[in-house]
């Protein structure tokens, strides 16, 4: 792979999606390219650069995609919204997809296709002067021919019960993600885990019927059945923070023993 091309990163991650394990990341939410070379050496198959719940800038994402490039490690970011400057920038960078949050609308779908497609399928400004592109060492029609085989991959959280109708909501995505937590909070606290369970099977089938992956986030391996997501191909386990918090926990415990 030539330092900088994303497109095997992108073309390895839509393999793993098919394969019959879970592909299996984190989220990142701290500024240290350490976090992502950890992800890398742990086996993770990508990571997600959280731009939605951190303190994280674009200026740190834009960082970490690079790093995680070098490493070979796919990079998705998660946005809480579609801002096609930005979504341009963070690809231009080397971002492998992205990761939209809250989905509820048809027109959030086809926003996020047009800010990550160049015409005739979106509305993606081009630019040959950036990391993607080899800093214009590829021609047009080879960048463009190479976007148009690996195009980013593009999950959709669903995180609300109601939404526009899920196979056509679903179908231009890659990664149909369930935010259970939200989704909890959504159905009220008080519905019980059976009638939140009862929603992401409800999600999962729809990911099947729409023929695109199911994934979603556990806090740890031991809550992925429990959460329904024994069928995800694409499994974000914890965070980074999450992670180290827990370990730091557990070591405090160990002293104070």
């Amino acid at each position: 792979m030539t330092a900088g091309d994303v497109h095997p990163l992108r073309r390895r991650l839509r393999a793993a999606l098919s394969d019959s394990g879970p592909a299996v990341g984190t989220f990142v939410k701290l500024a240290s390219p350490d976090v992502v070379e950890l992800a890398q050496a742990a086996g993770c198959a990508f990571v997600v650069v959280d731009l939605e719940h951190s303190t994280l800038t674009e200026q740190d994402a834009v960082g970490l995609v690079r790093h995680a490039a070098v490493c070979g490690l796919p990079a998705l970011v998660r946005v809480p919204e579609v801002d096609a400057a930005a979504v341009n920038r963070l690809l231009e960078a080397g971002a492998a997809g992205i990761q939209l949050s809250m989905l509820t609308r048809v027109a959030q779908a086809d926003a996020l296709v047009a800010a990550t497609r160049f015409a005739p399928a979106g509305r993606r400004s081009v630019s040959l002067a950036n990391r993607a592109a080899r800093f214009g060492a590829v021609p047009l029609a080879g960048f463009l021919g190479a976007e148009l085989a690996d195009p980013p991959v593009l999950v959709g959280q669903i995180e609300t019960a109601r939404t526009d109708p899920l196979p056509e909501l679903l179908a231009p995505l890659d990664v149909c993600f369930v935010g259970s937590t939200d989704l909890a909070v959504d159905l009220g606290l008080r519905a019980g885990p059976a009638v939140l369970r009862e929603a992401v099977d409800r999600v999962a089938d729809a990911a099947r019927r729409a023929g695109v992956a199911f994934g979603g986030w556990a806090p740890n391996r031991g809550a992925v059945d429990e959460l329904g997501l024994g069928a995800a191909g694409y499994l974000v386990v914890g965070s980074d923070l999450q992670l180290l918090a827990a370990g730091l926990r557990t070591v405090a415990g160990e002293e104070n023993q």
